[in-house]
């Protein structure tokens, strides 16, 4: 079973990184950046999102994603380029990315 990828948490996460909050616009990410430093640090933030190990059909990564941005696709594209998600047959999988201590 897939668990569930939660974007509010995401959204939460950008919303509260003064670099990065500017982004964010009522409850989804209103622009990408195009500093390309910036654009690895929200996607570093998406990435998180995904669980290390599992691997994620590529609807339930295209819902999770459109919940986030209007251009999903362009979201998930960046997210493969800068190697934080690895994708194959259909599937996506967390390949990069800092990781969250609790």
């Amino acid at each position: 079973m897939v668990p569930d990828i939660q974007p509010y948490a995401v959204i939460d996460a950008l919303a509260s990184d003064p670099k990065l909050k500017v982004f964010v616009r009522n409850g989804v990410i209103d622009t990408l950046p195009a500093k390309m430093s910036r654009r690895r640090d929200l996607l570093d933030v998406v990435a998180q999102a995904f669980e290390p190990g599992v691997r994620y059909p590529e609807p339930v990564v295209n819902d999770f994603l459109r919940k986030l941005h209007d251009d999903h696709a362009a979201l998930r594209r960046y997210l493969v380029d800068a190697e934080f998600l690895g994708r194959a047959h259909g599937e996506y999988w967390r390949t990069g990315g800092t990781t969250q201590i609790a």
